[in-house]
């Protein structure tokens, strides 16, 4: 039903939002959730590369997701690199889920809580311009 031309029933209006690059984060989630780190990187990195640019609220979503993926690989460095991305894409389009994905990340990354990469990624969470573009929205 989701390629054109399989049926002649109208497609509901509704299902727009489902486009093939959606429901490939979908995927690259599932793999996330899954424990196939390697897949899930491979697929959102691909979803991160056909993301129309306007769409800034998947963007925070992906953005996280790829954070998720190198903290479940044991990349904190790298995890974090995403995260911060993910906080510019916020800075610029609020999206309360994608918000929660950097906090579910930052609490995969408990063990490496000293380190500086991750001292700086909780300065930027919890810092006063994160709290005002949260409250801006």
């Amino acid at each position: 039903m989701l390629a054109e031309g399989d049926t002649d029933e109208p497609c509901p209006v509704w299902m727009d939002w489902f486009t093939p690059v959606r429901l490939a984060a979908f995927k690259g989630n599932t793999q996330l959730i899954a424990g196939h780190t390697a897949q899930a990187r491979a697929t959102l990195l691909a979803v991160l590369d056909n993301l129309p640019a306007d769409d800034g609220k998947q963007r925070t979503i992906i953005l996280g997701d790829l954070a998720a993926v190198e903290a479940a690989a044991g990349k904190p460095e790298e995890a974090c690199r995403w995260a911060n991305e993910t906080l510019d894409q916020l800075s610029m389009t609020w999206y309360a889920v994608g918000m929660d994905r950097i906090r579910d990340v930052r609490k995969r990354l408990h063990a490496w809580r000293n380190e500086p990469w991750v001292r700086n990624l909780d300065d930027r969470m919890y810092g006063w311009g994160t709290t005002v573009s949260a409250l801006q929205r």
